[in-house]
């Protein structure tokens, strides 16, 4: 008796979703700024290509996107979230408290992130060790002591004698953007490692080695410059002094006014990334509310076009937007997972 009254409340708490989403007509999408274009391309065509209103995206960080789609279930909430990293344990947490127990992870292809600087300088060539003493929070003593400090570094020549003698300032993301997050944790911390006494931190305390490595500094050089990447690249064209932080995509799609630093020796293009010797590389997700999947008109279909070979393949229409795409398995595999509504677990 108890197991039938259960499942009438699971019942009736779906129609009760089902009931609300079915008064809205659009597909309601957020999240990340890098995933932000190839989402708008797909969501242009598929309006254009079907009966279906053109899905509506907003272009909220990933942070944000996952909050907002965390939050619960129904018409008031985002059918869809963008994010240019992995959703994280405490996010996954408040989905399900929150009743959000039925998402499908989609990973739709890789992204490189640029440290680039306007056409008219010199380009850059950094290293992931350069990046972490120019723009955390502390640094290991100049005096060569395992002690930390605040850092002091002002110019780029301070950091790395090979590097220009100009001011370090360099435009980024916010805190609830998943490019800060990728940032921190394969140039910063990819840097930090690289002092042998900081990163035997990580087996004694392991929190406090993270936030050394992943901490930015707020003391002026680093410029929080909003979840609009084209912004920044607009800043760079009118100050030739700074770098800027934003996806590859904008890179390739900029690459008329601003050009990628040199990181360990490589440079921020298609084969680097996708061959993994770019070292500041990461995966781009988005994650669908299944609940929501068969009350929203179009959904399904939005989620065919997004994964077919002709959107996301070796010649799909997002490479010329810059997406690096997966491999045939992995596209193989992620269509299987996305037409059955596998279920992401963690």
């Amino acid at each position: 008796m108890k197991k039938l009254v259960i499942a009438a409340a699971i019942s009736t708490s779906l129609i009760s979703i089902q009931a609300q989403a079915a008064g809205r007509d659009t597909i309601n999408i957020v999240g990340s700024s890098t995933v932000y274009p190839f989402a708008t391309v797909v969501a242009e065509k598929f309006g254009k290509k079907t009966k279906f209103k053109t899905p509506k995206i907003e272009s909220t960080g990933s942070g944000g996107g996952i909050k907002l789609f965390c939050a619960g279930v129904g018409l008031s909430t985002p059918d869809i979230t963008n994010a240019s990293r992995a959703m994280k344990k405490s996010e996954y947490d408040k989905c399900q408290k929150n009743g959000v127990t039925d998402i499908t992870e989609v990973q739709i292809g890789y992204d490189g992130i640029a440290i680039a600087n306007s056409k008219k300088s010199q380009q850059f060539k950094l290293t992931q060790k350069d990046l972490f003493l120019a723009l955390a929070k502390q640094v290991p003593n100049p005096d060569g002591s395992e002690s930390l400090v605040d850092n002091p570094y002002k110019t780029w020549k301070q950091v790395n004698d090979a590097l220009p003698d100009s001011a370090i300032e360099v435009l980024g993301p916010p805190p609830t953007s998943g490019t800060r997050d990728a940032f921190a944790e394969l140039a910063m911390e990819g840097g930090c490692k690289k002092i042998v006494w900081i990163k035997a931190m990580k087996n004694k305390d392991k929190s406090a080695y993270k936030a050394l490595c992943h901490t930015v500094r707020e003391d002026g050089p680093y410029i929080e410059a909003g979840e609009n990447d084209n912004l920044i690249v607009q800043k760079l064209e009118k100050n030739p002094n700074a770098l800027g932080i934003f996806g590859f995509s904008f890179l390739e799609q900029n690459d008329d006014k601003v050009q990628g630093s040199l990181v360990e020796g490589k440079t921020p293009e298609f084969e680097t990334i996708s061959d993994g010797s770019y070292p500041i590389s990461r995966p781009l997700f988005f994650y669908v509310k299944n609940a929501h999947a068969s009350s929203i008109p179009g959904m399904k279909e939005y989620l065919k076009e997004f994964t077919s070979e002709a959107t996301m393949g070796d010649e799909g229409y997002l490479l010329d937007k810059g997406l690096i795409p997966l491999s045939a398995t992995e596209r193989s595999t992620l269509r299987k997972a996305v037409i059955m509504g596998t279920k992401f677990n963690m």
